[in-house]
């Protein structure tokens, strides 16, 4: 296909940005978008039309591919309808706030022969890229225990986004599922799972209803482990992933902007991003204040900082290339048919049990609720 036309659902923060990659990419063109709140300026902008509904975007013969950026428990009726027109999708992760909606998602993607990519962008982090090829060439041995840390403090809001509200974002686990999908990504699904927490210092009106203080433990096959905090209630915020293995460990550090492998040889560091100039942007944007990358989120006018574009970048390509028609690692065929974005919600939902009924949860009860040919 020497053109691909694309239909953006969903142009605030996050769809914009992506809207604005695409339309750079060669061989590739955004022809619609329908957002209810922010799509004129961004069709301006791209000199794009402006659909009226999900339907008439979707149904559109021109165009090719979706790229479905709404709020997260707005996801499913875009994919399905997308699906339902012969189109492939692109969907922001999460893909959707349960299990049950991702089985709907991914059985007519795939019975309509769709890709079906999920925008787990961090599996594109030059740091990301690195770890999984030194944990691939056997440095650090065998892994058996990660821990992941994703929080900070929030202050009162002076219009809640629905990013702090549950029902929409599915709160902080949901909202920040990378850490729980790249996990999982290097152990496998996890099998039981625990989780604590609450919501300690964020009630009010000037606050969503969002859990502000998570506490994950996760268990695997073969006697390996991780843990996870997310949440806004943190004084001494923290944003890395540390990888343990039994010849060594890696460092992913995205606050203080670093990746560092460390074996009994020695410590050896590489870039979190393409070059330093970006890393030293990151690290400016933490250190100064500017936003906490782990909390904060950018408003619709905003353009994405350097290190963040740069992924969104490196995810566009990617998508734009298979809808050209490069092939598909075998790496990232559980990325292209949303089987892995399924396994990371199956433990979320999973983990929300635990919570909720206070007992440590086996996964198999939610992916065993559904049995499915895909």
């Amino acid at each position: 296909m020497s053109t691909v036309n694309y239909g953006v659902i969903g142009t605030g923060y996050f769809g914009a940005g992506l809207a604005r990659l695409i339309n750079q990419l060669e061989g590739a063109k955004v022809v619609a978008v329908y957002d209810p709140e922010h799509a004129e300026s961004v069709a301006n902008e791209l000199n794009c039309d402006i659909e009226k509904d999900i339907e008439s975007l979707c149904s559109r013969p021109d165009v090719h591919a979706v790229i479905v950026a709404s709020p997260n428990g707005y996801h499913k009726a875009p994919v399905v309808c997308a699906a339902a027109h012969g189109k492939h999708v692109f969907c922001e992760k999460p893909i959707a706030l349960s299990y049950e909606d991702c089985n709907e998602m991914i059985t007519i993607t795939k019975e309509n022969g769709l890709i079906f990519m999920a925008g787990h962008v961090m599996n594109f982090m030059n740091g990301v890229r690195t770890a999984k090829k030194l944990i691939n060439e056997g440095r650090i041995g065998d892994i058996l225990f990660c821990h992941s840390e994703r929080n900070g403090w929030e202050e009162a809001q002076t219009e809640v986004s629905w990013k702090k509200k549950r029902e929409i974002s599915g709160g902080h686990l949901y909202h920040h599922i990378h850490e729980l999908d790249f996990i999982q990504f290097l152990m496998g699904p996890a099998e039981r799972v625990c989780m604590t927490g609450g919501n300690v210092a964020h009630q009010g009106e000037r606050f969503g209803d969002e859990d502000d203080m998570l506490f994950i433990s996760l268990e695997f096959a073969n006697h390996r482990y991780a843990t996870l905090q997310y949440g806004s209630a943190f004084r001494w915020s923290d944003h890395f992933v540390k990888i343990q293995g039994s010849k060594g460990a890696i460092l992913i550090d995205m606050q203080d902007v670093k990746v560092v492998l460390k074996t009994p040889e020695g410590e050896e560091r590489f870039l979190l991003h393409e070059s330093k100039e970006v890393d030293e942007d990151r690290t400016r944007i933490y250190k100064g204040l500017e936003m906490d990358g782990a909390i904060m989120y950018g408003k619709p006018s905003a353009i994405p900082p350097l290190w963040l574009s740069g992924i969104m970048q490196k995810e566009m390509v990617y998508f734009h290339g298979i809808m050209q028609g490069s092939p598909v690692e075998d790496e990232f065929k559980p990325l292209l048919d949303g089987t892995a974005a399924r396994a990371a919600i199956a433990t979320a939902d999973a983990l929300t049990i635990s919570l909720k009924e206070d007992r440590k949860v086996s996964v198999k009860e939610i992916t065993d609720k559904r049995k499915v040919n895909v």
